[in-house]
């Protein structure tokens, strides 16, 4: 996924999104033991998608909490 895609979603559907990526890289990991893969990327792929979703859902926690702390500090 791109991570204009990943944006799009709101917090709960990341999450959801995230769960789904890592029961299919545990899957993955099974079929990868036993018998070559298809497409021996695909692990890789999924953990840095899994990682940019990370990213962004940090990136809009601290943007909620900079706003926060900024309110606060005009007041004093």
């Amino acid at each position: 996924m791109k991570p204009d895609e990943i944006r799009e979603l709101n917090d709960e559907q990341i999450r959801e999104r995230m769960e789904e990526l890592r029961e299919e890289e545990f899957r993955l990991r099974f079929r990868g033991a036993m018998m070559t893969l298809e497409n021996p990327n695909l692990p890789k792929e999924i953990r840095r998608d899994i990682a940019r979703m990370k990213t962004i859902l940090r990136e809009r926690e601290l943007a909620g909490a900079g706003g926060a702390s900024l309110g606060s500090q005009e007041s004093e």
